[in-house]
């Protein structure tokens, strides 16, 4: 996955580690980067989660470390898919959103069926992270 970058060339699509405060280690966050400028951004659609968590973490946190793709939804779909190939393709992306959503769903129904509350709310949070969808993947 890739965008343009303000300096005219192609940022790519990377799972970073980002650090906070010096101590908290955030791995697999998406990130697009341009090799060219090293101008670096958080992919949009992980960003309210990624500022949530360090939000929780307050302004002085023990050291830790957190997997990111355990936060986020978007974040583990994009670590499966580059697990899978190097440059997925956009169809590619879409097909494994479908496939996510559709489990989610089947995983909701279950959760309800069995009125485990802590189970559908966690479902429910995951698939309001898929719909964060501010650009056409």
């Amino acid at each position: 996955m890739e965008k343009s970058c303000p300096c005219g060339e192609t940022m790519s699509m990377k799972l970073r580690t980002v650090i906070y405060s010096g101590k908290v280690e955030i791995d697999n966050v998406p990130v697009y980067s341009c090799d060219a400028c090293s101008r670096s951004e958080v992919f949009p659609e992980v960003k309210p989660d990624l500022t949530g968590l360090i939000g929780q973490l307050g302004a002085k946190p023990e050291q830790q470390t957190f997997l990111f793709n355990e936060w986020n939804e978007w974040a583990d779909l994009i670590m499966e898919l580059y697990t899978r190939q190097k440059r997925p393709s956009r169809q590619e992306m879409d097909k494994l959103i479908g496939e996510r959503i559709n489990k989610l769903l089947d995983l909701l129904l279950l959760a309800q069926r069995l009125g485990d509350d802590e189970w559908i709310a966690e479902v429910e949070k995951r698939l309001s992270q898929i719909s964060r969808r501010t650009m056409s993947t």
